[in-house]
């Protein structure tokens, strides 16, 4: 069969590409066309736009960058119907995806989502359009199922692909990891400051301060795949801290605490057992107008999955560098680390098993 998939972002581009290499172990004649980025085209098939085209971030970012967008989506439709796919698979991305969806099911192909719209966030009444435009809907949080079971709409609980691309990973020797990167032998501490120029800009500025202030650990910037090295160069001041590109996974496993962004990477890192702050500060208009709309009790998923504080939430006005060094030592700390560990454990069992991608393929391929 003939799939057309849309994916955004470095996260979309990974689960998309073992969602791909899931669908040609149930169909032997797939064939892919896609908006994606590297790592769907080492799966092969036809790349159509990488997500770094499209990399807009916040309400404001979209607003100021709206032309471009709306001739994505119209270039976008006209691809799909050249190609006429048998399959058309939609990944996370909802603000562009479901502009598309809508489209795409009145031109009566068949849709799919994998990884749906965080509609149980911000805006359940998009609940409705996804009943009308969306065929199968493939979700990845244990909550979700029963959330739209509530709007009467039978989805599927997957599991979580992140369980596994992190075991399915090659192990990395720390020595090794060290020496490559001419890393010293303190511990050390990742910095994982978000993929978007924008958030990094934001993030890494205050993240940084802490290389002067916690001398015996190692700094680590995650550097994301979308970014060049040049980038990340005019932040760096101190002779303790070190960028290494595209390697997050690499550097979580051999990392003692972490500072994160919220957004998936807030997952990761408690799956890879380290103990981390969360952090997040937006535009002043952009998070002005997300607060008014979501409605979550907390913004990282390790938090929205457990229903509780599990790991501290430092937003806009609390993301200081005052608050961030406090939350740094705690996380330190022997005793509040041992209590973590046990949280990340009972969070790991909520996810489920391994086997997301080859559970979604099999429904698809059906």
């Amino acid at each position: 069969m003939k799939y057309y998939i849309i994916a955004g972002e470095a996260s979309g581009d990974l689960h998309a590409s073992n969602l791909m290499k899931a669908l040609q172990k149930e169909d032997a004649n797939a064939e892919f066309r896609f908006w994606g980025g590297d790592l769907m085209q080492a799966v092969g098939g036809t790349l159509v736009k990488h997500y770094k085209e499209r990399a807009f971030m916040g309400f404001l970012e979209v607003i100021l960058n709206l032309k471009t967008i709306l001739g994505f989506i119209g270039f976008c439709k006209k691809d799909i119907e050249a190609y006429q796919p048998d399959r058309l698979i939609f990944i996370d991305n909802s603000g562009f995806n479901l502009r598309i969806a809508k489209w795409a099911k009145q031109e009566k192909f068949k849709t799919y989502y994998y990884i749906g719209p965080q509609v149980w966030a911000s805006r359940a009444g998009r609940v409705e359009d996804i009943k009308r435009d969306i065929d199968q809907m493939y979700v990845i949080l244990p909550f979700e199922e029963a959330f739209y079971k509530k709007h009467d709409y039978k989805v599927n609980f997957v599991g979580h692909p992140l369980l596994d691309a992190i075991a399915d990973r090659t192990q990395v020797d720390e020595g090794e990891f060290r020496k490559e990167h001419q890393l010293s032998n303190k511990p050390i501490i990742a910095l994982l400051p978000g993929s978007r120029k924008q958030e990094i800009t934001k993030m890494l500025s205050v993240m940084l301060k802490m290389a002067d202030k916690f001398t015996d650990y190692q700094f680590v910037i995650a550097g994301a795949p979308s970014q060049e090295y040049e980038f990340y160069q005019q932040f760096i001041k101190s002779s303790n801290v070190k960028l290494i590109s595209n390697k997050t996974y690499d550097l979580l496993s051999v990392s003692y605490a972490a500072l994160v962004t919220s957004g998936t990477a807030t997952l990761e890192t408690a799956l890879f057992k380290v103990p981390e702050v969360v952090c997040y500060k937006g535009e002043w208009v952009s998070y002005q107008i997300a607060k008014r709309i979501i409605t979550l009790k907390y913004i990282s998923l390790v938090n929205l999955i457990m229903d509780r504080e599990v790991v501290t939430e430092l937003i806009q006005n609390d993301f200081t560098e005052k608050r961030l060094e406090e939350e740094l030592r705690k996380i330190l700390d022997l005793d509040f680390r041992d209590k973590l560990f046990a949280d990340y454990f009972d969070l790991e069992q909520k996810l489920g098993g391994k086997g997301a991608s080859e559970n979604t393929a099999k429904l698809i391929v059906g």
